[in-house]
């Protein structure tokens, strides 16, 4: 299992719940989440001026056809979740490249 860390930083210093705010983006992940991303598990922590996120993946074999490091999948679930989501666009900068 590979474990990544990262966040995504808000636009404005925005007065959210912090427990529905974790809840909306882990919504948001799940529900652009593919199989291809071999998402297991995610849990997020509310901070001031951002949301930070543990995502746990399945271990790929490097060999494999078309493989994609953790990182790389992480990168494209989070830029299509953005891309798809206004909430996430209202809310949250685009990610960074290097997650």
């Amino acid at each position: 299992m590979d474990i990544i860390y990262t966040s995504l930083n808000r636009r404005g210093r925005v007065a959210a719940d912090p427990t529905s705010e974790v809840s909306e983006v882990l919504g948001a992940l799940w529900a652009h989440s593919t199989r291809e991303d071999g998402l297991e598990h995610a849990s997020g922590r509310a901070e001031r001026d951002r949301v930070d996120l543990l995502m746990y993946l399945l271990t790929l074999d490097p060999a494999a056809p078309g493989f994609r490091s953790a990182t790389c999948r992480i990168n494209a679930l989070l830029h299509r979740c953005h891309a798809a989501s206004p909430l996430m666009q209202r809310r949250y900068l685009p990610p960074d490249e290097s997650v």
